[in-house]
């Protein structure tokens, strides 16, 4: 009962617990304002590893659309966290690596498919001739 108390005194008598609690949500709203987001680092990194990945892979080469969409957006994050608007810049970074992770992915598909079109060609050739050769034999 004296702890009950206690609280009351420290909350006055008058005071309803509905004033208590917009007190308490006005402390927390004060104290997430007051904290400043930090730059979203890991996701401009990854941003950039995906870009230079793309670039070692000659992506601009098969997929130029896609790794400028990349390298632009990657250019907004970090303009966005110059302009301290951190929530932007971490949606721009990873969609920069998306755009970069896609732009590889693409060319990786355009030099396979060139590999295998290339190996179709070889077969056919092998193809006339085996067959060549085995019309010439009889």
């Amino acid at each position: 009962m004296t702890h009950r108390l206690t609280i009351m005194k420290v909350m006055g008598a008058h005071r309803s617990p509905l004033q208590l609690i917009t007190a308490v949500a006005i402390l927390f709203s004060l104290v997430a304002c007051a904290t400043v987001p930090q730059p979203p680092n890991q996701e401009l990194a990854a941003a950039e590893m995906a870009i230079n990945s793309a670039d070692q892979a000659r992506a601009v080469d098969y997929a130029s659309a896609e790794l400028h969409e990349a390298r632009t957006k990657l250019a907004g994050a970090r303009a966005a966290v110059q302009q301290e608007k951190m929530i932007l810049a971490q949606q721009l970074a990873e969609q920069s690596r998306v755009d970069a992770e896609l732009a590889l992915a693409k060319a990786e598909a355009t030099k396979a498919k060139a590999i295998n079109d290339e190996m179709l060609k070889s077969t056919d050739v092998m193809k006339q001739e085996m067959q060549r050769n085995t019309g010439d034999k009889q």
